[in-house]
């Protein structure tokens, strides 16, 4: 017994030498609580070891200092005769002071508090026919401990070790004439914080400060008065709003030769700007399209249009466009036409329909 006093002793004075940082915020919602753990019994009471449980409810009144009310239960057997019943339980209003500061997640605490016990148990009077006899009792309970709490948001968690001091001068078992037994208690047990998540703190506006159309936070160019769009990244193209904008690749300067799919050296040149378009946006996602004039049959068109579309395509990939960007090649034959004209020689021989196109798709 004299153990487990020392060892509680240098456990609460090792957690009394922690240094104390007050946090800035806590969370002061109302909490349910349990436990469940071990009561390593007072040896003069007679009675064996025995797990126990509590239950209760509680609140931190600041950052350091929380209050909770709880019930225990525990039923021990006894030591000269498992048989014969034995069982104790009470209340408490215990504060507990945590040693936190506002960047842990884990804090070491105190806990300290009184407490209402209640014993019944039966026992035996040696020869005496009546047996066994029964004892109720009432008495005032100390409780004193120290502990480590682990914060998961809504749940903590709580590893506890403790003495329980319980006044009690007439517990039938007894052998000595004594008025009080010290059990301790190791324990393990949750809190849950109730109701919706506690607001952060708003903070105050400033008294004075530069005006709006004197910063640009995102350095998009855009002042902060005329910016709708505030997270903008670096890379992207930018309106007069401060909102991306999408980026458009015009290729109808891709123009093939009548009946020909082969890149002509301007076809080249202008493909060189969409690919570097391409590298300068590795988001963009885009449809390579093909077309012809209207000349010729349909069946022929589809088919000249779609060789067109994957030369294009085969340019891209060649120097470096994934092909994973690419959508096609696609051949729309001669059903897109951007001048509408006779489909009679020469006149249907427009060089603005026989175009390659790339589509963005996002």
């Amino acid at each position: 017994m004299n153990k487990k006093l020392l060892c509680t002793a240098l456990l609460l004075g090792g957690m009394g030498l922690a240094h104390a940082a007050s946090a800035q915020e806590f969370d002061d919602r109302w909490y349910v609580s349990g436990s469940v753990g071990v009561n390593f019994q007072d040896k003069d009471r007679h009675t064996e070891d025995a797990p126990f449980g509590t239950l209760g409810f509680g609140k931190f009144l600041n950052p350091n200092f929380s209050l909770d009310a709880e019930v225990n239960y525990q039923n021990p057997a006894k030591n000269s005769n498992p048989n014969l019943w034995w069982s104790q339980y009470g209340v408490s209003l215990d504060a507990r002071y945590h040693f936190r500061n506002a960047d842990s997640k884990w804090w070491p605490y105190l806990r300290g508090g009184l407490g209402w016990q209640r014993h019944e148990e039966e026992y035996t009077i040696p020869n005496n026919r009546a047996n066994p006899f029964e004892h109720k009792d009432s008495n005032l309970a100390v409780n004193l401990g120290a502990g480590l709490q682990f914060d998961f948001g809504r749940v903590n968690m709580r590893t506890e070790l403790g003495t329980r001091v319980d006044f009690d001068d007439v517990q039938a078992t007894g052998t000595k004439n004594q008025n009080q037994f010290t059990d301790i208690l190791a324990s393990v047990g949750l809190t849950v914080a109730l109701g919706p998540e506690p607001m952060a703190p708003v903070a105050p506006a400033p008294i004075a400060g530069p005006s709006c159309a004197d910063l640009d936070d995102d350095g998009d160019g855009v002042n902060n008065c005329n910016d709708k769009c505030p997270d903008s990244q670096a890379g992207q193209t930018i309106g007069p709003d401060g909102c991306p904008v999408p980026v458009s690749i015009d290729l109808k300067g891709v123009n093939f030769d009548f009946d020909k799919s082969t890149l002509r050296p301007d076809a080249v040149s202008i493909l060189n700007e969409a690919i570097e378009i391409l590298k300068r946006y590795p988001d963009l996602k885009v449809e390579v399209a093909g077309h012809t004039d209207l000349c010729g049959t349909d069946t022929y068109n589809q088919s000249l249009s779609e060789r067109r579309a994957t030369t294009v395509y085969n340019y891209l990939t060649k120097n470096g466009v994934s092909s994973g960007r690419l959508v096609g090649p696609v051949g729309y034959g001669e059903s897109r036409p951007l001048e509408s004209t006779p489909q009679t020689m020469p006149a249907c021989k427009s060089e603005t329909n026989r175009r390659t196109e790339l589509n963005v798709q996002n």
